[in-house]
């Protein structure tokens, strides 16, 4: 078992500490009854599969036992509680993960503990989705050092939303590659392509549409945990919601119209290969028709007899087909598209 672990940040406008830690440590010698006032602290916990760990942190902590529960279920739907002194979320991230021309999805699940000055984060994976956070809390960019816990945590879930956009200029490429490919391959591995970006873009649906019911939580909440400065910032994160989810439909459209566009060049395909077959079809039918006549066992057939007359035979079948092979370029149907 990898013992879980994780980094905690105290900053204010001025001053900024951060330490990484052992949670079996941390769980020991932290406390959140007595953080400083005139500081903000982020917990980010590294979750892996020590469940037993954080488990003792929200008893130590008194946290509700829904709390551990929804952080240990990460095949759960997104939840979001509003408790007296805290509140709980969770939502689901997703990052493009390579797989060739093929879009796949890298899936996680991020829960939240948002108090007066503090906010705790837990992941079950080691992936850093906020490394824009970190270096603008350690870089002093932009407000975030000079606000609080929930403008931080506006940024954290500004940064999961970022990696959705990721997502879809992923999608959005394979999509392009796929379109190019379409009418240059016969492979019906195309196919299989196309539908697998669909089932990607509805799983990445499902978990969008959760998100974007929290942040209206989050807009519409009457919790004191939020000044009302930072309300709208959260509205802005609603809009990037709405946003992705629009774009998914998009993207959807536009593999619907790949897969009919793949079926109408397919049959183009097989129009041209049932025109060639058509043309020689038709060629060979006179001289089929010639083969045929000399072909009987009658006596009495005066050619047969005539010195010349295999080598007229060839002619006339030779002068028919280019007389047929004239014709069709005549009529446009032997010209290349």
């Amino acid at each position: 078992m990898i013992p879980s672990h994780g980094q905690i940040y105290q900053y204010n406008g001025t001053e900024l500490t951060k330490e990484k830690f052992n949670t079996e440590t941390f769980i020991n010698e932290f406390s959140f009854q007595n953080l400083p006032q005139d500081q903000t602290t982020w917990v980010n916990f590294y979750v892996l599969d020590d469940l037993a760990s954080v488990e003792t942190f929200c008893k130590k902590e008194n946290y509700d036992a829904l709390v551990f529960h929804n952080i240990r279920e990460k095949d759960n739907r997104p939840q979001f509680e509003d408790y007296e002194h805290y509140l709980f979320f969770s939502v689901r991230t997703a990052m493009p993960s390579s797989g060739g021309s093929i879009l796949r999805i890298h899936q996680e699940q991020l829960s939240f503990i948002l108090g007066k000055n503090f906010l705790i984060s837990f992941q079950s994976k080691p992936s850093d989705y906020f490394s824009s956070v970190r270096d603008r809390l350690e870089n002093k960019k932009g407000i975030i050092r000079d606000k609080g816990a929930d403008f931080l945590l506006y940024r954290l879930l500004d940064a999961v939303i970022d990696n959705y956009f990721e997502v879809m200029d992923a999608n959005s490429s394979t999509i392009e590659e796929l379109d190019a490919k379409i009418t240059k391959t016969t492979d019906p591995k195309m196919l299989t392509s196309i539908e697998f970006q669909k089932r990607k873009l509805m799983e990445l649906r499902r978990i969008v549409m959760p998100l974007k019911e929290i942040t209206i939580a989050l807009e519409n909440s009457e919790s004191p945990l939020f000044k009302r400065s930072t309300k709208h910032y959260f509205t802005d994160l609603k809009q990037n919601c709405i946003s992705i989810i629009e774009e998914i439909e998009s993207n959807k459209n536009a593999l619907e119209g790949l897969t009919n566009l793949y079926y109408a060049v397919q049959g183009q395909r097989m129009n041209e290969i049932m025109k060639v077959l058509t043309i020689v079809s038709t060629i060979f039918i006179p001289l089929t028709f010639l083969a045929g006549i000399y072909g009987m066992n009658f006596d009495n057939m005066p050619e047969l007899r005539m010195k010349y007359g295999y080598f007229i035979t060839w002619g006339v079948m030779i002068a028919i087909t280019i007389a047929l092979l004239f014709y069709f370029r005549k009529r446009g149907w032997l010209n290349r598209r």
